[in-house]
């Protein structure tokens, strides 16, 4: 299992980290080791002082491919959940200035926590799902999935030409505008329209 993770994907998450709006998907790499399941408490690593939370529509992949077309890309994916991209913001900050690859402020453990998925074929239009981040009861992230630059279909075809797809990997499809800091005791819930899917605490 592998986790596949989309950055840039909506205009206004671009804008505010001042990043140009890419032409085509951009994607990274988390290790297995990065998964955060079961709403299970996420510990704040000790190498960042300002750890970012970014809400995500999660796909999680039913069958192997690659080079797989747009038009079939939907027969790659049946289910849809959420999950938080913890990034190490000062440790990525510095990795850029450095010219340096930023694995390190993405891929630590536990910063992939993903929580329950619903079937893709109970979604009535993949186009227009609302998603949302409330952390201690405050709403903090919001998003639609009509405002990503690339869509679920465009991802996935786009990721198969380089790297295999299996069964059971994960692909986050990158957040909106309103990104923050983190903080010890902050209580995270997302959701996916109206259902919480998501619930669990920083320590």
């Amino acid at each position: 299992m592998k986790i596949i993770c989309i950055g840039r994907n909506y205009v206004e998450h671009a804008k505010e980290l001042s990043n140009p709006v890419p032409k085509k998907p951009v994607f990274f790499m988390k290790p297995d080791t990065a998964l955060l399941q079961k709403n299970n408490p996420f510990f704040y690593p000790s190498f960042s002082e300002d750890v970012h939370y970014e809400v995500e529509l999660v796909l999680r992949i039913c069958k192997n491919g690659r080079h797989i077309e747009e038009k079939f890309a939907g027969n790659y994916f049946d289910e849809i959940g959420i999950g938080i991209d913890f990034t190490a913001r000062d440790i990525q900050a510095d990795c850029k200035k450095k010219g340096l690859p930023w694995e390190i402020a993405k891929a630590f453990d536990q910063s992939a926590p993903i929580g329950k998925f619903i079937k893709s074929s109970q979604v009535s239009d993949l186009s227009n799902i609302n998603f949302s981040l409330k952390i201690n009861d405050e709403l903090r992230q919001q998003g639609n999935s009509r405002d990503m630059i690339f869509s679920f279909n465009q991802i996935i075809a786009y990721v198969s030409k380089f790297i295999t797809l299996r069964e059971g990997d994960y692909i986050f499809t990158g957040t909106p505008e309103g990104v923050g800091p983190a903080k010890i005791d902050d209580h995270f819930e997302a959701f996916i329209e109206d259902e919480k899917l998501l619930d669990f605490n920083v320590k």
